[in-house]
């Protein structure tokens, strides 16, 4: 199956690329750039390309994301710190950002004649992001279809929409994925902060994943008192 893999240059979508890379037939990576303060992470994406020995597109839809005010991600508003269980990080949202992602990926897809579209929405997000949740990929896989009758058949693979950020953690072990060569930090500094929710819940997939955590966290204990807080 012929797959174009959305890759933020995250420890998602970089285990998702390596595992694709081991199953399917790899096209391409695809990424984004919607103005996020973390752009450093397109960086890491281009590394997962270049390792993988496929194309790499970034698609520049800043323009988009500043009309999509309101959010820490994108604004001149301060990320919060704590676990995404907490209600502070709906701060964090970019309202319609993967339907967005989504959409001009399948038009790339259909155009490359390929199969599939991967992205790495997984069940940790469900909470916070309601363009990660199931019934958005089922709901989207449907509109499509309808948007490319006739002209396309493409299948929106998301293998991780019903697991936690620790089953992708096992996930990249399983297919070589280097850790280190991946960002997830808000923030956007020299290292990950350690602190910001994306921060708290790669540091405790690692934990739950029973897996040695390469990453360097300017504050690499925060996240136990943050994941208590969390699920209380």
């Amino acid at each position: 199956m012929k797959t174009i893999v959305i890759c933020s240059g995250g420890l998602d979508s970089v285990t998702l690329a390596h595992r694709v890379a081991a199953e399917h037939d790899l096209l391409g990576l695809l990424s984004f750039d919607y103005g996020q303060r973390h752009r450093k992470e397109l960086e890491f994406a281009a590394a997962c390309a270049t390792r993988l020995n496929v194309p790499h597109q970034i698609i520049d839809i800043r323009a988009i994301g500043q009309s999509l005010s309101g959010s820490a991600l994108t604004d001149d508003v301060a990320v919060p710190d704590g676990h995404y269980a907490e209600e502070t990080m709906r701060i964090t949202v970019v309202p319609n950002r993967n339907a967005i992602m989504l959409a001009i990926a399948f038009g790339v897809t259909a155009t490359r004649g390929a199969d599939a579209v991967a992205t790495a929405v997984h069940g940790g997000d469900h909470f916070i992001y309601p363009d990660c949740r199931p019934g958005f990929i089922d709901a989207f896989q449907i509109m499509q279809r309808r948007a490319l009758d006739g002209y396309a058949d493409i299948e929106l693979v998301a293998p991780y929409v019903n697991v936690p950020k620790s089953a992708i953690v096992t996930d990249g072990a399983r297919h070589g994925t280097p850790f280190a060569q991946t960002w997830s930090c808000y923030k956007g500094g020299e290292v990950h902060c350690g602190r910001c929710g994306t921060c708290v819940e790669r540091r405790e997939a690692f934990g739950l994943a029973g897996i040695a955590d390469p990453t360097e966290y300017a504050d690499a204990d925060f996240w136990c008192e943050a994941v208590k807080r969390g699920t209380v």
